[in-house]
C-alpha cells in the first residue's frame, strides 16, 4: 500500500516564481495496482512520481509505503521497495560496462555498500534466466558492452534489472518518451508483463493515450496539481479512447 496524505510540494515558495506543483493531494494505491497517470505537461504528474519515490521530500503532507512513515526517506532509503524506468535510456545504465556487469551493479542497489556481488555461476545463470524473458537473445550476449546497444534494448534491461532484487514498487517515467515506436511496444509490453508475473504495484507516467488506455487497472488525470479524475478497473474499462482525447481538447 502507498498512502500520500494531504501532500504538496512548492518549488521557490514565497518568491515571485513560486510553483505550487501539487497542492493537498491524496492518493491511496492498493498492493498489485497498476496506476496509469496522465495530464498536461505542468500538471504535477513528475513531480508526484518524484515525491513517491523520495527524489523530493514533500512540503506537506506524509507518505506511508506498507505502513511505514517515509516522508522524510530519501529515495535510496526507499529503494528497498522501489525501483524506477527513467525516460532517458541512458539514465539506468552503465554504457562502458557489459550486460552483466550492469546486473551486477543492480543487485548492489539494495545492498550494504560493504558487501561485494561477484559474477559467480549461480549469478549469470539467474541474470541469463532474467535476460531470457525479453526473447531478444541477449541472454547470450552477456559480456557485450550495454552501450553498444539499442535504445529499447537498455530501457528493456533496465526493467529487468529493476526486478532482480525483489522490488515491490515500479516507477515507470515515461519509459518510452525516447524511443520509436516498435522498441517502445517491446518496452509497455515486457513492463506489462514484469509486472504481473512478479505481482508488483506500478506507477506509469504517460503521454501516450494509447498506452494509457491499454495498460493499467486504474487511471488518474492530474492538472494543477491536483487529481481531477481517477478511474478505477471497472470505470477504466467503459472509457475510449476518444474519450481521453477530449480530456486534452
Amino acid at each position: 500500500m502507498i498512502k500520500l496524505s494531504n501532500i504538496s510540494k512548492t518549488f521557490n515558495a514565497g518568491k515571485p516564481n513560486e510553483v505550487k506543483a501539487v497542492q493537498n493531494l491524496n492518493l491511496e494505491i492498493a498492493p498489485q495496482d497498476y496506476l496509469v497517470i496522465v495530464g498536461a505537461n505542468g500538471s504535477g504528474k513528475s513531480t508526484l512520481l518524484n515525491l513517491v519515490a523520495g527524489s523530493l521530500l514533500p512540503s506537506a503532507g506524509t507518505i506511508d509505503i506498507d505502513g511505514q512513515l517515509v516522508t522524510s526517506f530519501k529515495d535510496f532509503e526507499r529503494s528497498k521497495w522501489i525501483a524506477r524506468v527513467f525516460q532517458n535510456p541512458l539514465s539506468g545504465t552503465a554504457p562502458d560496462l557489459s550486460i552483466l556487469d550492469n546486473f551486477r551493479l543492480a543487485a548492489l542497489r539494495t545492498k550494504n555498500k560493504v558487501l561485494r556481488i561477484g559474477t559467480t555461476n549461480q549469478f549469470k545463470a539467474d541474470v541469463k534466466d532474467k535476460v531470457a524473458l525479453l526473447g531478444m537473445g541477449l541472454e547470450n550476449k552477456l559480456d557485450q558492452d550495454m552501450g553498444t546497444l539499442s535504445g529499447g534494448q537498455r530501457q528493456a534491461l533496465t526493467l529487468i534489472m529493476s526486478v532482480m532484487d525483489e522490488c515491490k514498487i515500479l516507477l515507470l517515467d515515461e519509459p518510452t518518451a525516447a524511443l520509436d515506436p516498435r522498441s517502445a511496444d517491446l518496452v509497455m509490453k515486457t513492463a506489462d508483463r514484469l509486472i504481473k508475473d512478479f505481482k508488483l504495484t506500478a506507477i506509469l507516467i504517460t503521454h501516450n493515450l494509447k498506452d494509457a488506455h491499454f495498460y493499467g487497472n486504474r487511471l488518474v488525470l492530474m492538472g494543477e496539481g491536483q487529481i481531477f479524475k481517477d478511474f478505477s478497473c471497472e470505470s477504466k474499462l467503459s472509457l475510449t479512447q476518444n474519450d481521453l482525447f477530449s480530456w486534452f481538447s
